[in-house]
């Protein structure tokens, strides 16, 4: 229910911000910086607060990685992401709710460039890099994702993803936060590449 109620807030604030941004503003520029900071916020918040639960996920990568390291089981890894692209889902059309816009709109922003989705194999990698670090050196981890995913949206051609569930749940929009169905397959093609890669680094590492 934590990685549930997690991945819906964490999916609700993106997209939710992202239209709030949108209607303030003309400058894409001024609306990524509202949508950066809500993520950030959101992200120390759910973290902080579920971690001691669920250990606060929210995502299939992060929760694979746990997985390979053996610190979780089979069965809870399938429950983890059904949860999770089931709690995004709903998050955008809560987000949809909030602002009267109509749902089931599948024609999001094209993100499939060999740019777009080499930038989630890299972003993912270095997501998986801050977690188990902050883990490893003991420092402050809910605020480590935040300032990463922050950083992402601005550093990576794809605005950092680095999250399937997420995915899912963006293309469920045609707002600022969007992104096609038709970019989720290679999203997904970096986003587990860096996976594999980014397991190796950690397991190597740390």
């Amino acid at each position: 229910f934590a990685e549930l109620l997690g991945s819906f807030f964490l999916v609700t604030t993106i997209v939710g911000s992202g239209i709030m941004a949108d209607k303030l503003s003309d400058d894409d520029a001024i609306s990524l910086l509202g949508n950066t900071i809500s993520t950030w916020g959101i992200l120390y918040v759910l973290i902080s607060v579920l971690d001691s639960i669920s250990g606060a996920h929210f995502n299939p990568i992060v929760s694979t990685a746990f997985f390979l390291k053996g610190q979780l089981s089979h069965k809870n890894l399938i429950m983890y992401i059904v949860v999770q692209v089931g709690g995004s889902i709903a998050g955008t059309y809560a987000a949809h709710a909030m602002f009267m816009i109509k749902n089931n709109e599948f024609s999001g922003k094209d993100r499939s460039s060999d740019g777009e989705i080499f930038s989630e194999f890299l972003t993912t990698i270095g997501l998986l890099i801050t977690i188990f670090g902050g883990i490893k050196s003991k420092k402050d981890v809910p605020m480590l994702v935040g300032l990463y995913i922050s950083a992402g949206y601005w550093f990576s051609s794809s605005t950092s993803f680095a999250n399937p569930a997420v995915t899912i749940g963006r293309s469920f929009t045609d707002t600022f936060a969007s992104i096609s169905p038709n970019s989720i397959f290679p999203f997904f093609i970096g986003q587990f590449s860096g996976l594999g890669v980014g397991h190796l680094i950690c397991k190597f590492l740390f």
